[in-house]
């Protein structure tokens, strides 16, 4: 089985080797049944995080690659990289590993048992979150105000940390317009309400000081995200399957 782990990139020169590297040698040590890569998608940086992806690639030929986008947007990253990808499952995870690593491997098992969507929660019961009290709020009114718009099953939709299947891509992202942050909760609204599986993992998550996300900002994007969806939702053809398991 082959797995492409996607790191999202921009101006991350500072930690992005240490990352690979910690990622890199995870994956050695506990991904041996699978035929793995990590792909840096980087998006449009302006510092010296492509030279330094490109010198990991060169290090670590077959177990690093690099994509190159010259927009912002992680989800624009995320959709190159992925569909580009001939793995049979694609995740993400975050430059700063919030999400602690030994969670990738229940997430890639969901992804060949069965289901179309794994990814982490920091909300679901179980979850394990080291976060300040502002970060924890927003996050927890804004899952709250796509309960209120969708009613969905899902506890939390901006965790950064996801897999799908290969023909989950296939089906779902030529439906995500989403470019940027509200890219994850589309694709997790547009899976459930067509049917897609589902399968939430409550995950241990420790908080980066250092995060350059403007939460204001995407909060507001996201708010439109959901009114745009709210009034024109697209739909696929529904699979023969039940529309999401919650279990951990």
């Amino acid at each position: 089985m082959r797995v492409d782990a996607v790191i999202p990139v921009y101006n991350e020169e500072r930690d992005l080797e240490g990352s690979v590297s910690k990622l890199r040698a995870f994956l050695l040590e506990q991904g041996q049944h699978w035929r793995w890569r990590i792909v840096v998608a980087d998006n449009a940086s302006t510092d010296h995080t492509l030279t330094i992806a490109q010198e990991l690639a060169a290090r670590w030929p077959g177990q690093v690659g690099v994509v190159h986008l010259d927009q912002k947007g992680r989800g624009r990253a995320l959709r190159r990289a992925w569909t580009e990808s001939d793995a049979d499952v694609v995740c993400y995870m975050d430059v700063d590993l919030s999400t602690d690593l030994r969670f990738l491997l229940p997430l890639v098992e969901a992804l060949t048992s069965g289901y179309d969507i794994a990814f982490g929660s920091r909300l679901k019961p179980g979850a394990q979150v080291r976060r300040g009290l502002k970060r924890e709020i927003i996050s927890r009114c804004y899952n709250a105000i796509i309960k209120l718009f969708f009613w969905h099953h899902f506890w939390d939709a901006q965790c950064g940390f996801k897999g799908m299947t290969r023909r989950a891509v296939q089906d779902i992202l030529p439906l995500v317009k989403d470019q940027a942050w509200f890219f994850d909760t589309e694709m997790l609204l547009i899976a459930e309400k067509n049917g897609y599986r589902l399968k939430e993992i409550p995950v241990a998550w420790a908080d980066d000081p250092d995060s350059r996300v403007k939460i204001v900002k995407t909060a507001w994007e996201d708010l439109k995200g959901l009114w745009r969806l709210r009034w024109n939702f697209p739909r696929v053809v529904p699979r023969s399957a039940p529309r999401i398991q919650i279990d951990a």
